[in-house]
């Protein structure tokens, strides 16, 4: 069931884009013939329609990645480097494809969709040069009595379950580190964006990935998704993003078989501008920490702190920056803002907004989404918050910046870490010597002083407290799919 999109849409139909899953190497629909509808959030129209996989293609899944474990694992480190090598340089040739992709089912403009196909590759050549480097030790027990050896060892069948707001990159830094480290995977994509992981799927396939090693199953019974795999022993490991709430209940289920666990949850970033803040630097990096992909980031800026001698410098400035980005279409030229993904995440952006302005805070611009078929959502800014507002204390994940004045830094401090979360945060101040200790201070696993872009595949990422386990990128995210197996040999 490989299929084309709809007429009118601007992609290259030249390219064959596969819709059927994608289990043991082969594009087979689903077992109960099931499909949904992947809707482009610019104007909430089909674009096409994908396989929806059913318990058996779970099971089928399954036994795929199980049997082809072995041989996998013997690959030399090697051959499992040329094979992650080739992928980035089909990705590299194929961006263009792959940024349509995303830009339409997901909503990003051109020039971001661009940017994560480069980001998402970067997981490909980076675990390419990783593979061979997975050391382990060797060493004598201090009593003298005999050697140690250490070996880092493959978990085992993988489910990967990623989420919709960057198709392309949380798809790769999963399977790149899993595949380097020897494990066989079973990718589950959001259902909102499947089609960016079956193109994937395709490119693994053609880089040389033997039958088995990946498989893509969308599915729109999620729950049942996880439920089949984390039940099935063959199942070794789960990585999954997404919000903390459904974390919890992967926690709970893979804690019956004891399943090893990387978690990459939610946040709620502060961004502080401390009193001798650069203000071009502060606006410049606010723009890139909460614009983007429209604020649809899990490291985006949720809660902005500004210092109140600098606080209506910083509004106005910032206000000013976002009433002139352009709003539209993402696969068109000149948008800066692309729509939000579906109607229950361009819901919450305007129930927090509304009660924030009920409880008396103040739009400088924006605050209402756009009359138009898609899911469109002004570039909001606000001011005057009150403390016990929702705005402050969930998630936003749209583009609205909220902003509240601190007085001295224990006070910021203690207000940015009054979350259940712990995922990013950033600091803007001149002296970077003071920037750094107010950043130590803050708990949250992935940090930006004086800049808004932090994410980088050689880099660990992950968060504290209710934001996750484990991390992802560097040389960690490899170890995120190893077992240590300790010997003791004597001769």
């Amino acid at each position: 069931m490989t299929s084309q999109f709809t007429a009118g849409l601007t992609v290259d139909l030249a390219t064959s884009v596969p819709t059927d899953l994608y289990i043991n190497g082969q594009w087979v629909p689903a077992a109960d013939g099931g499909t949904f509808s992947v809707v482009n959030p610019a104007n909430n129209q089909a674009l096409t329609s994908v396989a929806s996989a059913c318990e058996q293609d779970v099971l089928s899944a399954i036994a795929a990645a199980h049997g082809a474990g072995p041989s996998w694992a013997n690959f030399s480190p090697r051959a499992r480097a040329e094979i992650l090598h080739k992928a980035f340089e089909l990705m590299i040739e194929h961006k263009d494809v792959i940024a349509r992709l995303i830009s339409l089912e997901e909503g990003k403009t051109r020039a971001e969709a661009l940017g994560e196909v480069g980001y998402a590759a970067e997981f490909f050549r980076w675990y390419a040069e990783e593979a061979c480097r997975d050391q382990g030790t060797f060493m004598r027990a201090p009593s003298g009595a005999n050697n140690i050896l250490v070996k880092n060892q493959p978990v085992g069948v993988c489910l990967l379950i990623t989420p919709w707001n960057f198709p392309a990159a949380m798809g790769t830094r999963k399977i790149a580190p899993a595949l380097a480290a020897g494990c066989t995977t079973i990718l589950k994509p959001a259902s909102e964006t499947p089609l960016t992981a079956l193109y994937l799927a395709q490119l693994l396939g053609q880089a040389g990935v033997p039958a088995g090693v990946v498989n893509v199953i969308p599915s729109k019974r999620s729950s049942m998704v996880s439920e089949v795999s984390l039940s099935d022993s063959r199942v070794r490991k789960i990585s999954f993003t997404g919000s903390t709430e459904v974390g919890r209940l992967l926690l709970a289920k893979a804690s019956e078989r004891v399943v090893n666990c990387s978690m990459e949850l939610g946040g709620n970033a502060p961004f502080i501008v401390l009193e001798d803040a650069d203000m071009a630097v502060a606006v410049d990096s606010a723009m890139v920490a909460k614009m983007r992909n429209a604020g649809e980031s899990c490291i985006g800026a949720n809660r902005f702190y500004v210092h109140h001698t600098r606080a209506e410098e910083f509004a106005s400035s910032l206000a000013h920056a976002m009433s002139t980005l352009v709003l539209g279409d993402g696969m068109k030229e000149g948008v800066d803002v692309g729509p939000l993904v579906n109607a229950s995440t361009i819901n919450k952006v305007e129930q927090l907004v509304d009660q924030a302005v009920e409880l008396g805070a103040k739009v400088l611009t924006g605050g209402s989404r756009v009359a138009a078929p898609g899911f469109f959502y002004q570039p909001t800014v606000l001011v005057d918050i009150p403390k016990h507002a929702d705005i402050l204390r969930e998630e936003i994940f749209g583009p609205v910046a909220p902003i509240v004045t601190f007085t001295s830094q224990d006070e910021v401090i203690a207000a940015a870490n009054d979350t259940v979360f712990g995922l990013a945060a950033y600091v803007i101040g001149a002296n970077v010597g003071n920037a750094l200790a107010v950043a130590e201070k803050l708990e949250a696993g992935v940090l930006g002083v004086n800049r808004g872009f932090i994410s980088d595949p050689a880099a660990p990422f992950g968060g504290v407290k209710q934001s996750g386990i484990g991390r992802e990128g560097s040389q960690d995210g490899l170890h995120e799919f190893t077992e240590k197996k300790y010997i003791a040999i004597d001769w």
